[in-house]
C-alpha cells in the first residue's frame, strides 16, 4: 500500500513539474528580449513622429494658399488659405505685403479673416472662393481617404503597444502593414487634394463680377502631410524588417565557428 502511495506521489510531482516547465517555456517565449524591445521602441518613436505630423496636417487648413494679384490704386488685397475641412479668406493691407511680391499674401499676415467650414460635408453645397466653385466630389474623396489613413494608423499604434505590453509578436506584422498602408493613404489624399485645387481654379462662376486672376502655392500643412507619409512608410518598413527571421542572414553571413566546423 505504501509502495502505491509513493508511486502516485512521484507521478503527481512529475506532472506538476512538467506543467511548470511548460508554463515557464511559454512565458519565456512570449517575453521580448531587451535588444528586440529597444528596436521596436525606436521604430515606434519614428512612427509616432509621423503620426503627429499626420494629425497636424489633417487638422489644419494651410494646405494651399490662393492669392489675388495686387491691384493698383487699392490699399487692400485678398488672399485665402484652405485645407480639407474649411477655408479662410483674408483681406490684407498692401502696405504689409512684401514689396517684391506681385500677389497678395502670404496668408499669415494680419488682416480681416473670415473662416467657414465646407458645407459639402453637411448639406452637399459647393463652396465659392473668389468667384470660383469647388468640385465637392474630389474634396470629399480627399477628406475621406485622409480620415481612413488616420484610422489605420491608430490601429497600427494599438498593435505595436500590444506587442510591447503583452508580448504578442504576431501583431508586429499587422502593425507594419497598418503603418505602411496609412502612409500610402495619406499620399493618395495629398494627390487627390492637388487635383481638387486644379479643379477649383478651372471652375469659374458664370455670374458677374469678372473673375480675378489667381496664383496658388502649397503651404506648410501639405508639407507636414508629405513628411508624415514618408515617416509612416519608413516606420512600417522597420516593423516589417523586425518580423523577418534571422536565419536567411545567418546563412549568407555564417559565423566563424560554423565555418571552422
Amino acid at each position: 500500500m505504501m509502495m502505491w502511495s509513493n508511486f502516485f506521489m512521484q507521478e503527481e510531482n512529475r506532472r506538476r513539474g512538467a506543467a511548470g516547465r511548460r508554463r515557464a517555456r511559454g512565458q519565456k517565449a512570449s517575453e521580448l528580449t531587451p535588444e528586440r524591445e529597444g528596436k521596436i521602441k525606436l521604430a515606434l518613436l519614428l512612427a509616432t513622429v509621423g503620426a503627429t505630423l499626420a494629425v497636424l496636417s489633417v487638422g489644419t487648413e494651410f494646405w494651399v494658399e490662393l492669392n489675388t494679384y495686387k491691384a493698383n490704386g487699392s490699399a487692400v488685397c485678398d488672399a485665402a488659405h484652405l485645407g480639407l475641412w474649411k477655408v479662410c479668406t483674408k483681406r490684407l493691407w498692401q502696405a504689409d505685403v512684401p514689396a517684391g511680391r506681385e500677389t497678395c499674401g502670404p496668408a499669415e499676415l494680419p488682416g480681416e479673416a473670415n473662416c467657414t467650414y465646407f458645407k459639402f460635408f453637411t448639406t452637399g453645397e459647393n463652396a465659392h472662393i473668389f468667384q470660383r466653385t469647388t468640385k465637392k466630389e474630389v474634396n470629399l474623396a480627399a477628406a475621406v481617404i485622409a480620415v481612413l489613413g488616420l484610422t489605420v494608423m491608430a490601429l497600427g499604434c494599438l498593435c505595436i503597444l500590444m506587442v510591447l505590453s503583452k508580448g504578442a509578436e504576431f501583431l508586429l506584422r499587422v502593425g507594419a502593414v497598418c503603418f505602411g498602408l496609412s502612409g500610402l493613404l495619406l499620399l493618395v489624399s495629398l494627390e487627390v487634394f492637388r487635383h481638387s485645387v486644379r479643379a477649383l481654379l478651372q471652375r469659374v462662376n458664370p455670374e458677374p463680377p469678372p473673375v480675378p486672376p489667381l496664383a496658388y502655392e502649397y503651404s506648410w500643412s501639405l508639407g507636414c502631410g508629405v513628411g508624415a507619409s514618408l515617416l509612416l512608410l519608413l516606420g512600417g518598413g522597420c516593423f516589417l524588417g523586425l518580423t523577418l527571421s534571422s536565419w536567411p542572414w545567418e546563412s549568407l553571413c555564417p559565423k566563424r565557428g560554423h565555418q571552422a566546423t
